[in-house]
């Protein structure tokens, strides 16, 4: 019984919208890495911390900006690593060592144990490896691998949301 309206409603909307209804669902595409970077808390804030100051620098800092990751740099800006909460706790605050007499380097994840992603890879892909892996904080690499921004899964969600948002906000269009 409903199919016999939903053929006559297609070809009204067809009618209504024209061309313009099917361009404005083709520009809701898949987002990426890039585009949660936008989203992000890291676009805004230097996100880096030298691999020689001291954890307590570190802690200032991510506690300064309420973030939970900083990317580890040498003194010519080239990653070597991240620094997390989780590193902390686990190797200064449960092994009794003090933040002031601890260095970055002693207690970051270095870059050869490092997950990172490119700008174009898709959101889904960066959730599906901060999954895998069982980690928070994604370094973006651009086309020279070098460090161009840092997503977090927080980022990765809310871009989801948006893209989600942009989707209902096209079909309510069409239907209406």
């Amino acid at each position: 019984m409903l199919s016999r309206f939903v053929l006559p409603a297609k070809r009204a909307l067809t009618s209504f919208r024209g061309a313009n209804a099917l361009r404005s669902f083709a520009t809701v595409g898949e987002a990426t890495a890039n585009d949660a970077l936008a989203l992000s808390g890291y676009k805004s804030i230097d996100y880096t911390i030298s691999e020689d100051a001291t954890v307590f620098d570190a802690v200032s800092k991510l506690s300064g900006y309420n973030i939970g990751c900083l990317v580890t740099v040498t003194k010519d800006g080239t990653m070597t690593g991240i620094l997390s909460e989780r590193d902390y706790i686990a190797k200064v605050a449960l092994l009794g060592r003090t933040s002031k007499d601890t260095f970055v380097k002693e207690i970051s994840t270095k870059s050869n144990e490092l997950v990172t992603a490119t700008l174009e890879e898709s959101v889904e892909d960066c959730m599906t490896k901060m999954l895998t892996k069982d980690i928070r904080h994604l370094p973006l690499l651009g086309e020279s691998g070098d460090i161009v921004g840092m997503v977090s899964i927080k980022d990765l969600v809310k871009c989801v949301v948006s893209e989600k948002e942009k989707k209902i906000r096209v079909l309510c269009d069409r239907a209406l």
